[in-house]
C-alpha cells in the first residue's frame, strides 16, 4: 500500500539530504585540495543578510525533520543547532535521516487531512491540512536551503554539478 503524502515527501527529503551530503564532502575535500580555511566555505552567504552556508545546512535538515514529524504526528527532534564543521553538518545530516528512517509509512495514513498549527499561539501561527503544509509550505523551503547550500559551494569554486545535488534516486 502507498500514502500519497508519505511518497511525496520522506522519499524526497532523503534523496536531497543524501545529495547535500555529496556536496558538503566535495565542498571539504575542496577546501583540503585548495588550502582554504573551511570556514570560508561554512560561513560563505550569497549576501550579506543571507544566511551562511552552515545555517542553510541547519534550515535545510530542520524542515526535513519537522515536517516529516508533523505529517507523522510525532513531537518534532530538537537538535543542538551548534554545528561548527563539515563533519559536524555531516553527523546533523545523519541524525536527520535516522529520524526520518524511524518513521513507518503508516503513521502518514491520516497526513493529508490532519491539522498542522506551526508556531501555535503566537501571531506568526499558520494553520494548514497536511496535504497543504507539504505541498505549499514544507517542500519549498526546503528545496529553497538545500539550493542555496550548493549554490553558496558552487559560486565558491566547489566543483559540484546537478548529480551531485540531486543526489540518487
Amino acid at each position: 500500500m502507498t500514502n500519497a503524502i508519505y511518497t511525496a515527501s520522506l522519499p524526497v527529503f532523503k534523496q536531497m539530504l543524501g545529495g547535500l551530503k555529496t556536496v558538503l564532502s566535495k565542498a571539504e575535500a575542496h577546501t583540503v585540495d585548495k588550502k582554504i580555511d573551511p570556514n570560508a566555505l561554512l560561513q560563505a552567504r550569497l549576501f550579506p543578510d543571507m544566511f551562511p552556508l552552515l545555517r542553510q545546512v541547519q534550515v535545510a535538515s530542520d524542515f526535513a525533520k519537522s515536517v516529516s514529524a508533523r505529517l507523522a504526528g510525532v513531537e518534532v527532534p530538537k537538535l543542538a543547532d551548534d554545528e561548527q564543521s563539515f563533519a559536524d553538518l555531516q553527523a546533523r545530516l545523519d541524525t536527520v535521516l535516522a529520524f526520518m528512517d524511524s518513521l513507518d509509512m503508516a503513521l502518514f495514513e491520516d497526513a493529508a487531512t490532519r491539522e498542522i498549527v506551526t508556531q501555535a499561539g503566537t501571531p506568526k501561527e499558520k494553520r494548514f491540512s497536511g496535504q497543504s503544509y507539504v505541498l505549499n509550505y514544507g517542500l519549498p523551503h526546503f528545496f529553497f536551503h538545500t539550493t542555496t547550500a550548493y549554490v553558496i559551494l558552487r559560486h565558491n569554486g566547489v566543483e559540484v554539478g546537478k548529480k551531485d545535488y540531486i543526489g540518487s534516486y
